[in-house]
């Protein structure tokens, strides 16, 4: 007879949970990898552990969410929403990021990342979440964000120099919770 189950999936296997301090090597490697090869980021340079401890901090310290993903005892990877804007009238938006090791692409760990993402900051009262996606070729992250509710909102053209080429950013944008129906739940700072 055979069995009617199948072999696990990687989300049988996935652990989300907010990010630690001890995490900062592996995001640093898998931002490392991102930085120098891919268009995700602008950055040209890879930041350094105590560079990405200092930011890290900033959004803990801002009541920002910031989750992993682990897999098997690996961290496969990570994503965090920050301020948008400093001044005061964007406090209620936040801009998210999500970034997943190469070897864990494509098996649903950044839409359960950005899933959580997303609660965590409608449940933390923000109203609205941009994401700036490098490189209007990433399909891959166009189509993450979409199939989280994302609407893409507009393209700047040709503003970033990497890889010898010009990239284009895509902008996409998610209401949270009431969105712009009500006023905002969170004050200016």
């Amino acid at each position: 007879m055979e069995s009617s189950l199948s072999a696990p999936s990687i989300t049988d296997e996935l652990v989300l949970r907010d990010c630690e301090a001890g995490d900062i090597p592996e995001i640093t490697a898998i931002y490392r990898h991102a930085v120098l090869t891919g268009s995700a980021s602008f950055e040209i340079e890879p930041p350094s552990e105590s560079e990405m401890t200092r930011r890290r901090e900033l959004l803990i310290t801002g009541n920002f969410p910031y989750v992993v993903a682990i897999v098997a005892d690996e961290l496969a990877g990570y994503a965090y929403a920050g301020a948008y804007r400093p001044r005061p009238a964007y406090a209620n938006t936040v801009e998210s990021s999500v970034y997943v090791s190469e070897n864990f692409h494509g098996r649903g760990i950044g839409k359960a990342l950005m899933t959580r993402v997303i609660r965590e900051a409608e449940a933390r009262g923000f109203r609205q979440m941009l994401a700036v996606i490098g490189d209007s070729n990433n399909r891959a992250s166009i189509r993450l964000h979409e199939s989280l509710g994302f609407r893409i909102v507009g393209m700047l053209q040709s503003v970033g120099w990497k890889h010898g080429r010009w990239l284009d950013t895509v902008l996409v944008q998610k209401a949270l919770g009431r969105g712009d129906t009500a006023s905002p739940s969170r004050a200016g700072r």
